[in-house]
Parts: C-alpha cells; sequence; structure tokens
C-alpha cells in the first residue's frame, strides 16, 4: 500500500528511456521517496524488434517484455501502474482510473518530480493503438478488428494480423525510405521473396542525416533484392484517403506521386514518420511545445522550457541550442555505453567514445565560439521539476532512437537525485556547507545506427565510420532487451511471460 505522505517522482512511459531513467532513480532516491511509473502498456514494447515481428511469424511475444523486473524489490513502496493519462499538470497529471487498493484513492496523481517519456506514436504499419491491418487498405484508414488494449495477448494477435495481410498480398509499396521502410521492404523480400515490393522516398537520398556510404549501401542491397526504388518523388496524400483511391483491373490499389507516376499495388504500408506524444504538455502550456514539429522544449538539463518569444519560428533544426538552467553546469562526457546496454539494443548502433573522452559534438560545434569575455545567457524554466526525454523532446539534434533516449533518461533521474540533494542541503545549511552540486547537461553524441538489410544482413554507422554485418539472427537478438530490462532468458519460452 502507497504512502500519500511520501514524496513521489512520476515516471510517464516505461519503454528505454523511463526505463533506465526508473533504474538509476531505484538506486539514488534517499529515504522517504517513492516512485510511480506509469504506462498504458501491461508490457513494456520493445519496438526496434516491430518490423521484423509484423512480417517473420513465431517471435512475435519476444516483443513484449513485462515490467515487474524494472522496480528493485527491495523498495516495496514503488510502484507501476497500467493506466492511460488524461492530463499532466506542473504538480499532478491525472490518469483513467483509480487504484484504492495500491493507496491512491483517486484518479489524480500528485508528483514532486516527473519524467515525461511517452515518446511518439509509431507509423501506421507499427501502430498498435491505431488502424489494424487489412490487404487493400492503407493501415492508416483500415478498421480495426478488435480494439487494442494494451495487453500483450492483443499485441501479439495485431502482430500475426500483420503478418498474414503481408503474405496474402503479392504486391507491396512501402511509402517512407527511412530505417523502417528499408526494414520492412527488406524483411518482406527475405521472407517473401517472391512478392512485388516498390519503396518510395521523397528524398534523392535515403537516411539523409547519416554518412552517404549508408545511403549507397542500402540503395545496392534494395536493387540486388528486385525491390523497385522511386527515389526524389512524394507520394499525393489525396490519392491515399478513402473515396478518392482508384482501383485497377486486378484490385489493387493505384495511388500516385505528386509529379504525377501512379504506383499499383495490394498493400500500401505508411512509413512516413513519427508523431511526438506531447500533446499533454501543449494543454499544459502551449509555450512548451513547438507547434512546427510537435517537440517539447527542453534545456539541456532536460527540463521542460517554454520557446523564447524571439524564436516564433523556433524548430528543432535551429543551430542555436538552450542553455542550462544551472549557470554552473557544465557539459557531460559521453563514456562508452554498459555492456549490458550494447547487448540489449544490439539491433541499433551506439556512440562508442573512449571513457573521459570530449563530449561528442553537439549542434553548435559548427559554429564560432563565444567570447570569452561574453556571458552567455541562462535559461530558465517555470517547470524545473519536469523532465522531458526520448522521442517527446527536442533534445538538441539528436537521433530518435533508443540509445539516445537512454542516455536523456540517465541525465533526468540524475538530475533528479542532485535536487533532492540540494533541498537537504538547504534545509540543513548549518549542519553542511557542501558546495551546491551543479545539473548535469545532455549532449547528444554523433549520428549513430544499425538497420537491417534482412534476415541476417545489416548495414550501421557509428563514429563516422559505416560497415556492413552478415551475423544477424532472425529476432534480432530479441533476449538481450529481456535482460536489460531485469529478465534472464535462457530459452524463448522464457519470453511467453
Amino acid at each position: 500500500m502507497a504512502d500519500e505522505k511520501m514524496k513521489t517522482v512520476v515516471v510517464l512511459g516505461g519503454a528505454y528511456a523511463g526505463a533506465r531513467a526508473v533504474q538509476i532513480l531505484s538506486k539514488g532516491l534517499p529515504e522517504g521517496w517513492k516512485i510511480i511509473l506509469v504506462d498504458r502498456n501491461t508490457h513494456i514494447n520493445h519496438v526496434y524488434v516491430f518490423p521484423r515481428l509484423a512480417v517473420l511469424p513465431g517471435h512475435e511475444h519476444k516483443g513484449f517484455v513485462p515490467f515487474d523486473k524494472l522496480l528493485t524489490p527491495t523498495r516495496d513502496r514503488d510502484l507501476c501502474l497500467h493506466a492511460l493519462v488524461r492530463s499532466v499538470h506542473s504538480t499532478h497529471v491525472v490518469l483513467d482510473r483509480s487504484f484504492p487498493d495500491r493507496g491512491i484513492p483517486t484518479s489524480e496523481l500528485h508528483f514532486d518530480y516527473l519524467i515525461y517519456a511517452l515518446g511518439s506514436r509509431l507509423p501506421a504499419p507499427l501502430d498498435l493503438w491505431g488502424s489494424h491491418p487489412q490487404p487493400g487498405n492503407t493501415l492508416k484508414d483500415a478498421e480495426m478488428l478488435k480494439p487494442y488494449t494494451g495487453t500483450k495477448q492483443d499485441g501479439v494477435a495485431w502482430l500475426k494480423a500483420h503478418q498474414e495481410v503481408i503474405k496474402n498480398s503479392e504486391s507491396i509499396l512501402v511509402v517512407g525510405g527511412g530505417a523502417l521502410g528499408i526494414q520492412f521492404a527488406t524483411d518482406i523480400y527475405a521472407i517473401h521473396p517472391g512478392k512485388d515490393i516498390t519503396l518510395l522516398h521523397s528524398r534523392h537520398r535515403l537516411l539523409p542525416r547519416f554518412d552517404e556510404k549508408m545511403h549507397t549501401e542500402i540503395l545496392d542491397t534494395l536493387i540486388a533484392c528486385n525491390i523497385q526504388v522511386i527515389l526524389g518523388e512524394r507520394l499525393d496524400t489525396q490519392s491515399v484517403f478513402e473515396g478518392r483511391t482508384k482501383f485497377n483491373g486486378r484490385g489493387q490499389r493505384v495511388v500516385k506521386t505528386l509529379q504525377g507516376r501512379e504506383v499499383a499495388a495490394d498493400l500500401i504500408l505508411l512509413c512516413t514518420g513519427q508523431k511526438p506524444n506531447t500533446h499533454f504538455l501543449s494543454e499544459m502550456d502551449p509555450r512548451c511545445v513547438n507547434p512546427h514539429d510537435g517537440l517539447a522544449h527542453v534545456l539541456r538539463t532536460m527540463q521542460l522550457g517554454t520557446l523564447p518569444t524571439s524564436h516564433s519560428t523556433y524548430s528543432s533544426e535551429c543551430t542555436t541550442p538552450a542553455v542550462s538552467s544551472s549557470p554552473s553546469a557544465s557539459s557531460v562526457n559521453l563514456c562508452s555505453p554498459e555492456q549490458e546496454l550494447e547487448d540489449a539494443l544490439a539491433q541499433i548502433a551506439m556512440t562508442n567514445i573512449e571513457p573521459n573522452s570530449q563530449a561528442a559534438p553537439s549542434l553548435q560545434d559548427d559554429e564560432s565560439e563565444l567570447d570569452s569575455n561574453e556571458t552567455e545567457e541562462v535559461e530558465t524554466t517555470p517547470y524545473p521539476n519536469i523532465f522531458v526525454v526520448g522521442d517527446a523532446a527536442d533534445a538538441f539534434g539528436a537521433i530518435p532512437a533508443g540509445h539516445t533516449a537512454y542516455y536523456q533518461g540517465e541525465v533526468a533521474a540524475r538530475n533528479i537525485l542532485r535536487l533532492i540533494r540540494r533541498s537537504g542541503l538547504s534545509q540543513n545549511k548549518e549542519e553542511n556547507s557542501t558546495e551546491e552540486e551543479p545539473l548535469e547537461d545532455y549532449v547528444p553524441g554523433l549520428p549513430a545506427i544499425k538497420i537491417s538489410l534482412g534476415l541476417t544482413k545489416s548495414a550501421y554507422q557509428a563514429n563516422g565510420v559505416v560497415r556492413t554485418s552478415d551475423d544477424g539472427v532472425p529476432d534480432l537478438n530479441a533476449a538481450a532487451v529481456w535482460a536489460f530490462f531485469g529478465y534472464e532468458v535462457e530459452k524463448d519460452e522464457d519470453m511467453y511471460a
């Protein structure tokens, strides 16, 4: 039973960023504090294996990891709640239900600190909370077979349905040449080599935020797989909407690009980006969310901030990053990832900077340095107790990925612990003369990615180096992530939990 008098850190979202924050908080919170983790899913969704599991049968259960090993057993005051968030406020969140049997008598959940790690809404082909896949329709406007409720059982059923749709579709159009679209196209070819697959990408280069060698390697692989690649043409979305789509004599949907090209396919997979789940923040305070891209404005400390009034056209591509709320805060040195994380996120490449090396460059590195006599203006925030991490945050050019979310979760958790220690010092000034500990700044690392190009081949970029590998496994080493979340997996059956 939870004690309402205890001070509380609420973490919204328990995936890569939220989970790492919980791990650090559970080891560092002093007596009198508790963690409440809230997630709408009953299991952690390991989304990086979802594209593979949505095509390859037999591994669906491996993408959903229970939460119960994430919280430290010795901290019985901590809670994990399966609930939907209804609204977020400066001192509390409102859930869709109460938990009186767990010491939470109302739907209002008050906090002293909040970590907002709700990420982003996945593209339609992987949006379990969206439409169910159906042949002859896009996954955007298809009718659900049954409502998804956030359970593992529903998730497994959704992925199996997706597998059947792909199996029964002879021709498939994949729209979007990002990591998701590339993986879908190559996985479909590897598992169903006889299908007619087309990849449509609006830009002339695949993965434009990465080295051109990545584009070349991926394009060569797509061509070798007999996948038709159309670059530099954008889908005319009006041709996709229900009621406006044409069908040919074979019953295929016929859509067109803005350039006038027509493409026919039995199934259309719209892999055109993710939408940040920041609507709760914009409802709380519209100044906190960039209307152009939906990302939350954060300080270098990962605290929620408000957009400067002088930056009305502010966007995530701005080259002048925000400054920490702590004038004495210094940039954190990025160390090489812990082995557990390297193993856990084996399907994405990680930055691999040596311990105690200089921090990886930020977006500001190409700009001239400030004159040593100038003083940087320190950005402040009306919400010093709210931290935003992961895909929902406009984190100074960081690539939206599991490993960047992980590090942002670390920074947020460590800064909360620092603020708690500061509070203790302020209450015992006469007893303790220790100097105030500065908050930590988040500095993004170099772009890093690992993308599968079929069941065994992958291409990856880390520290500016592009390489390929042929040692992939069908389930993308899903068991390693289970270990990261506290589960020891000795056989596949262990992942049915």
